[in-house]
């Protein structure tokens, strides 16, 4: 309980008078490289690494972005879908030299030739067996019956 006041009082008090604060300007030296431990020339090399670091990062980055956005254009043409300019002005930012993943073009190619199957006469008629008839048929005896209820509804002669 001690504990609670103490934290809850005493860290506001030590802000206000502004003891703390002193403290850590006194210990914290000015100089970066003194702080991580490295001399001057270490911690310059080290901050180009990871300036060199973040470069490569960034440009990886790009490029799976704008691998995704030719996967896109792609898939775009092939449904007719409109374009994207957000796609297109990524596209150019990277430059010609973007292509899209293997991986992703197996895909592609794996589902243009299902739907290929499915779009044949041979996948309709299998699509055909694999219908239960008796289902057929009930959908269609409702369908016919809805239709003479809606036709005499309309019309007096019947």
């Amino acid at each position: 309980m001690a504990f609670l006041i103490k934290t809850m009082v005493g860290n506001p008090l030590k802000g206000m008078m502004g003891g703390g604060e002193e403290k850590s300007e006194e210990e914290t030296p000015k100089d970066p490289a003194a702080a991580a431990g490295m001399t001057r020339e270490e911690y310059e090399e080290y901050q180009k690494q990871l300036v060199e670091e973040k470069m490569e990062r960034d440009a990886d980055f790009l490029h799976k972005k704008a691998e995704r956005a030719t996967l896109r254009v792609c898939l775009r043409d092939k449904y007719r879908l409109p374009k994207s300019e957000q796609d297109e002005n990524m596209l150019q930012m990277a430059g010609d030299d973007v292509d899209v993943p293997e991986e992703l073009l197996k895909m592609v190619d794996e589902d243009a030739t299902e739907e290929e199957e499915k779009d044949s006469i041979m996948g309709q008629i299998q699509n055909l067996q694999n219908m239960d008839m008796d289902q057929i048929k009930e959908k269609a005896s409702a369908t016919l019956t809805e239709m003479k209820s809606k036709a005499e509804e309309k019309c007096s002669v019947m």
